[in-house]
């Protein structure tokens, strides 16, 4: 059981299924042809060396497969993660120098350990505060940040360091007239080919290929003499113990980036994890121990000079559609690029720059979610301007502030959406006892005489002078006949002490003004704080109703011949129960 809770992956290993080991191995395989140029390409997006993209798919994926609940998750490195650690640590140090590496894989220690501890205290629903249409919107601007980023080794042309795309715009606009055709081509000729093999078939590694066949171009006619950039050496060998620059001052500064990542890398994981498990029936997914996984996966990869990973959409894509049944096939993918650490990466000293841009700019044009904007804007307008909002927030001002205000928005809208929660007066349905709002369902009966109305939202502080002034305005509405008000109270979970205060005061004004209070449909732990207070208690405690119908009959029979209510302790119920009319 221990082994189970704590390495479920292990765990599933230990009693392995040899009849998964050939779709296993076939995944596996799939996955680690992909993760080598991927790995490379996003490695310089996050503004290092290329092979650091490779150190970032090996121990944090071995350490995963072990910790992590998903069997089909293919973690490593993604382009949005990088994009974030560019964003953070570039205004630290020089992309390239060894304090900028310093920086990097302090950021991973902290990203896991950040994540690690969300995990150990069960903190994973504070991922929730970021909505979806915050997260389409920033990611949609993220994906165009990132392909713009690509452009210098796409075009073959200098561009300034930037993540503003008017500004990269602005560049390329300025040299189009420099751009090197034949590393245009090359890079075109790459998006293509991925592209098509991507819509024949996701199985095929149709990076894998581009990056052969440029190889093969570049190393046949000798463009790399013709101006054409390639990556040139990498070193072989696997990744050395390495330990984090660690300093209060350095880790202060780092703290919003490393913040932002955990969130937005655990968000991207748990998301395309949990659709995974939808398909596979035979496990359990544990949002805290991905966290869990995850903090340990970028903390044990930081000693080891990898950057921050978390799972990613395509490689799970593809790891699930090979076939992949066990973690043993992300273990798979990591010998896989290992052992490429250890022999093969001078195979790649020609591979030209301009591919490994294609592969970052058709792997984050499936980012752009164009058709959730038009999801929203048919459906939900609201949500369709916070989508807007983030995007060109994101665009215009950067990662970091377009993250800040993707959060802002999110928790203003459920501020709001709790402050101002939806409110209705309701009517008898006729020929029945249900009640429902007379504004959709215009047949109802209502009474000039009687006031029914639903709050939909629990009552605390922020909403409690929302519920008395809608309240008024239904009790102004009805005019002089008005002499009894029910509250339903179905919707109501919880009530705080500001809004028993409130209610306390509602009922004593109600009696002065000669109007009876009644309450129906009160879930238990509401009716027993509502109790708590004495002046409910010894005023109303027998106005508590199991429906509706039974406060309207209760209100029936406690009338005067004038139509006033009798005082309220004259008619005290001992149970719940409908009274006929006499």
């Amino acid at each position: 059981m221990f082994v189970k809770n704590l390495l479920p992956g292990l765990d599933t290993l230990l009693s392995y299924d040899r009849s998964n080991l050939k779709d296993d191995i076939a995944s596996g395989l799939t996955v680690g042809v992909m993760l080598i140029p991927q790995g490379m390409a996003y490695a310089m997006i996050a503004g290092l060396e290329p092979i650091y993209g490779l150190y970032a798919a090996t121990i944090p994926i071995l350490l995963y497969a072990f910790f992590g609940t998903s069997r089909q998750l293919a973690v490593g490195p993604v382009a949005m993660v990088s994009l974030l650690t560019a964003s953070g640590v570039a205004v630290l140090a020089e992309a390239g120098s060894e304090a900028y590496l310093g920086y990097v894989l302090l950021l991973a220690f902290m990203v896991g350990l950040i994540q690690f501890l969300m995990g150990v205290f069960r903190l994973g629903f504070l991922v929730n505060f970021l909505s979806h249409p915050v997260i389409s919107g920033f990611t949609s601007a993220a994906a165009i940040i990132i392909g713009a980023s690509q452009l210098k080794h796409l075009l073959g042309i200098p561009l300034p360091k930037s993540h503003y795309v008017h500004e990269i715009f602005l560049a390329v606009a300025q040299q189009i007239g420099s751009i090197h055709w034949v590393t245009f081509a090359l890079g075109l000729s790459g998006i293509g080919t991925i592209w098509l093999l991507k819509k024949v078939s996701r199985s095929i590694p149709g990076q894998i290929i581009a990056v052969i066949v440029s190889i093969l171009v570049v190393a046949i006619f000798g463009l790399q003499h013709q101006g054409v950039a390639i990556v040139g050496e990498i070193p072989k060998g696997l990744p050395s113990f390495h330990l984090p620059m660690f300093s209060i001052e350095s880790m202060s500064i780092l703290l919003p980036i490393a913040l932002a990542i955990s969130l937005v890398s655990y968000m991207e994981s748990i998301a395309v994890a949990k659709a995974m498990q939808t398909r596979h029936k035979d496990y359990k997914l544990s949002a805290n121990q991905e966290l869990i996984a995850l903090g340990i996966a970028n903390m044990g990869g930081s000693f080891f000079q990898s950057y921050p990973v978390t799972g990613g959409f395509s490689r799970t894509a593809v790891n699930d559609q090979a076939g992949a049944k066990t973690t043993l096939a992300s273990i798979i993918s990591a010998i896989l690029v290992l052992l490429t650490l250890l022999f093969l990466t001078g195979l790649f000293y020609m591979m030209p720059n301009a591919i490994l841009a294609a592969v970052i700019i058709v792997a984050v044009f499936g980012l752009i979610d164009v058709k959730e904007a038009v999801h929203l804007w048919n459906t939900h307008r609201i949500d369709f301007w916070m989508l807007i909002a983030t995007f060109a927030a994101t665009l215009m001002l950067g990662i970091e502030k377009g993250i800040l205000i993707g959060v802002a928005l999110s928790l203003i809208m459920v501020i709001f959406q709790s402050s101002y929660p939806h409110h209705a007066e309701l009517g008898q349905v006729p020929g029945t006892n249900f009640y429902r709002n007379i504004d959709r369902f215009p047949e109802v009966i209502t009474r000039p005489d009687l006031l029914v109305v639903r709050f939909d939202a629990s009552l605390f502080f922020g909403n409690i002078e929302r519920f008395n002034d809608a309240l008024n305005e239904y009790i102004d509405q009805k005019g002089k006949q008005l002499r009894t008000i029910i509250i339903n109270c179905e919707s109501i979970n919880t009530i705080d002490s500001t809004a028993l205060s409130t209610l306390e005061e509602m009922l004593q004004d109600a009696e002065k003004a000669d109007l009876l209070l009644l309450f129906s449909s009160v879930k238990g732990p509401i009716r027993d704080r509502l109790l708590m207070s004495p002046i409910i208690r010894d005023h109303s405690s027998n106005h508590f109703f199991m429906s509706i119908q039974d406060a309207v009959a209760y209100n029936d029979v406690g009338r005067t011949d004038d139509g006033f209510p009798r005082p309220h302790r004259a008619y005290t119920l001992q149970t719940n129960t409908t009274v006929s009319k006499p």
